[in-house]
């Protein structure tokens, strides 16, 4: 009896590592360009006007906008932006342009570079955002940290999602529902 114990548990050891595996190689290997929800970039020039950039990022349902002269990248303008350098100062949105509040020169990285890269320079970064550029620097997207926690709520899709309401809590039927 004991013995088929101990041999359930090597078993299910076993089970573990290999999905640790698995998920490993997966967030290791995983192109940035094969994020499901990743999409194109939404371009502006330098010399847009801050409340247009702005709406374009709310129009089109993101974080930031890459700031492109002549199809190359020169800088990022993010919702971070925003509320660091534009809320609370007498900054005209309607007059100042983006090149003037943008991050120049922001690091960048390819649709063909891991998405563990992305990682990495998110956590060491302190990016929320990272454009993503062709060999010629031209922006083709922007990879977004909700991207990521997209990809790795995919990868534990069943431990993720059959989670309870809340925690604490276990899941339970509303009465009278």
């Amino acid at each position: 009896m004991d013995e088929d114990i101990i041999l359930e548990e090597e078993a299910i050891a076993d089970e573990r590592a290999a999905e640790a595996a698995r998920l490993g190689a997966a967030i290791l290997n995983q192109p940035i360009r094969e994020l499901a929800t990743l999409r194109p970039a939404v371009c502006v020039s330098p010399k847009t006007a801050v409340r247009a950039a702005i709406e374009r990022m709310n129009h089109g349902g993101v974080g930031c906008v890459l700031v492109e002269d002549r199809g190359r990248l020169i800088g990022i303008f993010t919702e971070r932006d925003v509320l660091t350098k534009i809320v609370g100062t007498s900054i005209d949105i309607d007059r100042s342009t983006v090149e003037t509040l943008m991050t120049r020169d922001p690091e960048t990285l390819s649709p063909d570079d891991r998405v563990t890269y992305a990682l990495n320079k998110m956590s060491v970064g302190g990016f929320r955002h990272i454009p993503l550029v062709d060999d010629e620097g031209h922006p083709v997207g922007v990879v977004s940290m909700r991207n990521v926690v997209d990809y790795m709520v995919d990868l534990f899709r069943t431990e993720v999602l059959n989670l309870p309401p809340s925690p604490g809590h276990s899941a339970h039927a509303r009465e009278g529902a």
